[in-house]
């Protein structure tokens, strides 16, 4: 059997995702190869389940426009997926069925609502067949923490789905399914670094030099709903009397990651949903300034909050940060994470 290879990454084309895009004709059912470079995708004929490995993010820039017409907000989100992992495993069922395990599971919906669940429901009515399966969400990745765990989440539970049931999606489909469940779930998929544009969901990758960057992530209590901190910006500005400018991603942080330069990137790290998530979440300036206190060359506020993001310059001090967050009572734990990580891949079938 030939195997296809559709989430190849194209360095130079970006990925055009419209939400509103029909799928692609299904393809034969084909069994994929690479999901992106260097990710496998293997034959899994006959496997009683799939499990499949996927990174949270951080929003090292975030530039957000104005509403537009659609309600949402045009942004420049400049992402890199990081090593904290979420894993997705498909096993048949009689019916739909999810199950979570790990930190804040209790905090995870079990029904059609969470994201997992509806990525199976789209991809099962695109070849026609009934999600009849049982996801198991193995949590690592905050819960609503800002770093994309549902979207983590959706984007493993399709590329599980797809291969247990071996339908052969195509990048194009895969990526239509993603845009249409949420503005990050494309790039949970295919993971790296890369510029979002249109609602986030319109991708082009980036290059990142030298060995990478190093952050500490500060876990807080309780959760910040994205919406409200979108509601919240959009009063702000209001309030200010300021028209929101059309969102533009730095050319001295694409530069920096170009380089592989933390100090450089430390200098360019923006995120113009900070001030909203503060307001709603005052605390979260101490945890920010604690880190910078530790070492961090810089912090901010992952995505929407409340998790903040701290860059250190090497693992040593990283892991100095770490202990000095934990210590300080200004969040409820820290973990250490290198960037960028390879987006989601088939780690088992069985």
């Amino acid at each position: 059997m030939k195997h296809h290879d559709p989430f190849s990454p194209d360095r130079t084309t970006p990925v055009r995702v419209r939400p509103d895009a029909a799928p692609a004709a299904p393809t034969p059912a084909t069994v994929a190869h690479a999901v992106r470079t260097g990710s496998t995708r293997t034959g899994v004929g006959g496997a009683d389940s799939v499990t499949v490995l996927v990174p949270a993010k951080v929003n090292v820039q975030l530039a957000v426009g104005g509403v537009r017409s659609d309600g949402f907000h045009d942004l420049a989100n400049v992402f890199l997926a990081v090593g904290l992992y979420d894993e997705i495993t498909a096993a048949p069922a009689d019916g739909l069925r999810i199950t979570c395990s790990g930190p804040d599971a209790a905090r995870v919906p079990l029904d059609r609502t969470n994201l997992a669940a509806r990525a199976a429901i789209a991809l099962a009515e695109m070849y026609g067949r009934e999600p009849d399966v049982h996801l198991h969400i193995a949590k690592d990745i905050p819960v609503a923490g800002g770093m994309a765990g549902g979207s983590a989440d959706a984007a493993g539970a399709l590329l599980a789905c797809d291969a247990l049931w071996r339908t052969g999606a195509t990048r194009e489909e895969m990526l239509a399914i993603c845009a249409e469940l949420g503005s990050d779930v494309p790039f949970s998929l295919v993971g790296g670094a890369a510029l979002g544009t249109g609602r986030g969901d319109v991708l082009t990758a980036l290059p990142v030099g030298g060995d990478g960057f190093h952050w500490v992530f500060a876990v807080a209590d309780g959760g910040l709903s994205t919406p409200a901190v979108y509601a919240e910006f959009d009063r702000m500005a209001a309030a200010a009397g300021v028209e929101v400018p059309a969102p533009k991603a730095s050319d001295a942080l694409l530069a920096a990651l170009r380089d592989g330069d933390p100090h450089a990137l430390a200098a360019a790290l923006s995120n113009d949903l900070q001030p909203a998530a503060l307001s709603l979440r005052p605390s979260l300036a101490a945890t920010l300034g604690a880190g910078r206190a530790a070492g961090a060359l810089a912090a901010l506020v992952s995505g929407s909050g409340p998790t903040t993001a701290h860059l250190a310059p090497d693992a040593v001090t990283a892991d100095r940060i770490a202990a000095a967050l934990k210590a300080s009572g200004t969040c409820r734990t820290a973990r250490t994470a290198t960037s960028p990580a390879r987006g989601a891949r088939i780690v088992g079938s069985g």
